[in-house]
């Protein structure tokens, strides 16, 4: 065989070998294109908005030059910040051209805090419908005595209340840390992981679970504090001379503005739908008459800007004066300008507080803690 013969041999192999290859890659090819077409992974047309990305579109880099995951900051409800141009070379030589300014955007008020609440995201491995996942949070709406909330990330990125029509690509659940009465407990903690993976699974979710024991450390820390700030303040109107008639007192109360709620408490509305202050009777129903009033203010869930103490002093006061009646402390003691001026000034400083916590009285977050 001469070296002509070897070279046509050799290039006849090569040959040969390309086109077995090029209809393995071809067959290989139609393989997955069969397999795309009846993928029940596919996205769903009806799913998605108008104009959505192309898979290749949504591949390629930001601005800044690089891909970003999507990512959970600390405060899963925070959109994620706009970026930058990076650079405006000619920014000088454009100061007189007509300025657009965007209103800010009111955060919304979500169901699931991420202060108050242990919160899992649930990574969803397809968009659900509000409508499918409604009707499994259904069963899991407390564990214990603490209440469990959900919010989903919207496709455009913000997170909502999980409403009916409203598509989502990921899930967050929130257990309540803390109450008046206790601190989560790692028995109710177990629970809300163990039902949460229940639900996990119906969606083909992945939980993100914190350590327990570093979930209780945080309960036990935010109960101090719900603790150290459950104050309630009280004043007293005491008859004068003989006791009240609890009927035409009643009566006397209600056009005074207070409301008798079904379970018997009188309240005076704050006038959204809240209650500014309470007042007892200081006697079960089975009595006819009282020789004493106390008007009670449950500090952290009434907003500083109502001026709970204020308005419940000026009822006191006005009471005393239509029944014949001292304003006094819990000891019976005439309750003096000057004392009640003293504890204005307290009040100030407890309020301060709680807004330095972050926690202001009278917001959603003092409301579901002090409950």
């Amino acid at each position: 065989m001469n070296d002509l013969q070897t070279s046509l041999f050799v290039i006849g192999g090569v040959i040969v070998v390309g086109v077995i290859s090029y209809n393995k890659w071809q067959e290989h090819k139609a393989k997955k294109s069969v397999e795309r077409a009846f993928s029940s992974s596919h996205d769903d047309v009806l799913m998605a908005p108008e104009g959505r990305e192309s898979p290749e579109e949504r591949m390629e880099p930001t601005i800044d030059g690089e891909r970003h995951e999507p990512s959970f900051s600390e405060n899963p409800y925070d959109a994620a910040p706009v970026q930058q141009d990076a650079a405006v070379p000619h920014a000088e030589a454009e100061l007189d051209a007509p300025v657009d300014f965007v209103q800010p955007v009111e955060e919304k008020e979500l169901p699931v805090d991420y202060l108050i609440d242990c919160t899992i995201p649930l990574t969803l491995t397809t968009q659900l419908r509000g409508e499918k996942i409604l009707p499994a949070l259904q069963s899991l709406r407390h564990v214990g005595s603490k209440p469990v909330h959900f919010a989903g990330q919207h496709i455009d990125g913000g997170w909502e209340a999980i409403t009916h029509g409203g598509i989502y690509k990921s899930l967050m659940a929130g257990v309540q840390l803390a109450s008046r009465s206790n601190a989560l407990n790692e028995l109710e903690y177990s629970e809300f992981v163990m039902r949460l993976r229940q639900i996990a699974d119906d969606f083909d979710a992945d939980p993100d679970v914190p350590d327990m024991a570093e979930v209780m450390v945080t309960a036990r820390s935010l109960h101090h504090f719900v603790t150290e700030y459950d104050a309630k303040l009280s004043v007293n109107v005491h008859t004068n001379g003989a006791p009240w008639s609890v009927t035409t007192l009643l009566a006397a109360l209600e056009r005074q503005g207070f409301d008798v709620r079904p379970e018997g408490r009188l309240v005076m509305p704050d006038g959204d739908g809240g209650v500014l202050f309470s007042l007892s009777t200081n006697v079960t129903l089975a009595e006819e008459t009282t020789s004493r009033l106390t008007l009670l203010l449950d500090v952290p869930v009434v907003a500083p800007a109502r001026d709970g103490f204020g308005a419940m002093t000026a009822c006191a006061r006005s009471l005393a004066a239509r029944l014949d009646g001292t304003v006094v402390d819990d000891g019976n003691q005439p309750l003096s300008d000057a004392s009640l001026n003293e504890i204005s000034g307290q009040l100030e400083v407890f309020y301060a507080d709680m807004e330095a916590a972050d926690i202001p009285a009278g917001s959603t977050r003092a409301l579901r803690l002090f409950n």
